[in-house]
């Protein structure tokens, strides 16, 4: 996120696609540092701002953290069973995207509108046209409440995911072993289904998740996955100054409090103090479990921050400085921080569990952070011969446009 500037400049800012020239008195932003806005937002109603942290705060390195994620995955369905020539495959950044659908009974990897009609349709690695799209979905539709047959890889975790079924199939279609059925693979008396090869891989995505394995990789490497941008701990002291701040991830204590130490530990001025990243918020939340965060939510357990392990019983104290929380709910937010739903502005990438359900439930104001959205607009621009703004010289991994909702 930009955090050159006040917060009313980064925020209140409206951007247009008209391709008409910038304000003489302002340089053109390059893309990543945009602001979309789909609503008017008063800012001065804001009175509290609060943050997701994976893909938010801590943006991960692209696609060095897709190829980690990939590799995982990929040897743990080999050391389960899978056939070994899998190994073969590497990721390649440039086929996934976030938002795709996976359709469990014939393994085609779905792009759609937010209709249901099929935009684009690949098995494996082979685009269909038209006229085969017609054979497996003749009105080239799809119910997309029918989350049992088709599931929605709307998380940038989901790409290394989304490449992997890709995989699958092309293997499994080209392997002369097996005999192509429309709902999977037949070898002797093994049916390896489609419905049965996404149950595997969402299994082998959970054991890297429940595991640590993917954040013991992730912390050993920082440097190579996990974006250290100076301007954040700039960005939160001038938000703390005119506002409340808090931080609620879905993400453990350990983990949290290891990338959250590596992004603004060092952020204190040279010569001066160190300065604890928790004091860069009013109130700290992990293992939220968002979606469910805002709605139901669970226990609300203090976590001991020297050994990270979780107080037992709930806990119905006061609010104290740089204490962390586990748990709870949306509820907790408003309570100790004393806010209510309007005057909070939540900012997280997941467009369910981090924009919908705060705004539809709580009344929060939300911003999503869209990284692939730098690459959409330089596409856009290009294809009208639209004049685009100047480059920016951080790297891609760190670019992420943002969509005020």
């Amino acid at each position: 996120m930009e955090a050159a500037g006040e917060t009313g400049r980064l925020l209140e800012e409206r951007l247009t696609l008209d391709g008409g020239p910038p304000p003489e008195t302002k340089p053109p932003r390059a893309y990543h540092q945009m602001v979309f806005v789909n609503r008017s937002l008063t800012l001065e109603g804001i009175k509290c701002f609060g943050f997701d942290m994976d893909y938010t705060l801590a943006m991960y390195i692209s696609p060095d953290y897709d190829i980690l994620g990939f590799e995982l995955v990929r040897d743990r369905l080999v050391s389960i069973g899978y056939p070994h020539e899998l190994l073969c495959y590497t990721y390649d950044p440039s086929f996934p995207t976030r938002g795709l659908v996976f359709d469990t009974s014939y393994g085609n990897l779905l792009k759609i509108d937010s209709n249901g009609n099929i935009l684009l349709c690949s098995h494996g690695f082979n685009f269909l046209a038209r006229e085969a799209i017609k054979k497996y979905y003749p009105n080239q539709f799809i119910q997309r409440d029918d989350i049992e047959r088709f599931h929605t890889l709307n998380t940038l975790f989901n790409l290394s995911e989304t490449y992997l079924y890709a995989c699958l199939v092309n293997f499994f279609t080209r392997a002369k072993r097996y005999s192509n059925h429309l709902m999977g693979y037949q070898h002797g008396d093994l049916f390896m289904s489609f419905r049965s090869m996404f149950q595997d891989v969402r299994d082998a995505m959970d054991h890297i998740h429940n595991t640590g394995i993917l954040k013991d990789r992730t912390l050993k490497n920082l440097d190579k996955f996990v974006v250290k941008d100076p301007n954040l701990p700039i960005l939160l002291t001038r938000l703390k100054k005119v506002a409340k701040v808090f931080l609620a991830t879905n993400s453990d204590y350990k983990y949290t409090e290891a990338i959250m130490s590596y992004l603004l530990d060092s952020g204190s001025k040279p010569g001066g103090p160190r300065k604890s990243w928790r004091s860069y918020f009013d109130l700290i939340v992990v293992d939220t479990r968002k979606p469910s965060f805002f709605t139901e939510g669970t226990l609300l357990r203090q976590v001991d921050t020297d050994t990270g392990a979780l107080r037992i019983g709930t806990y119905t104290g006061d609010l104290h400085d740089e204490t962390v929380y586990s748990g709870g709910s949306s509820d907790v937010i408003i309570d100790l921080l004393d806010m209510k739903g309007e005057d909070i502005l939540y900012v997280g990438d997941h467009i369910f569990g981090d924009i919908l359900k705060p705004k539809k439930r709580q009344g929060w104001k939300t911003f999503l952070v869209v990284p692939e959205l730098t690459t959409e607009l330089r596409i856009w621009r290009e294809k009208r011969g639209v004049t685009a703004p100047p480059s920016s010289s951080s790297s891609s991994s760190s670019s992420s446009s943002h969509h005020l909702t």
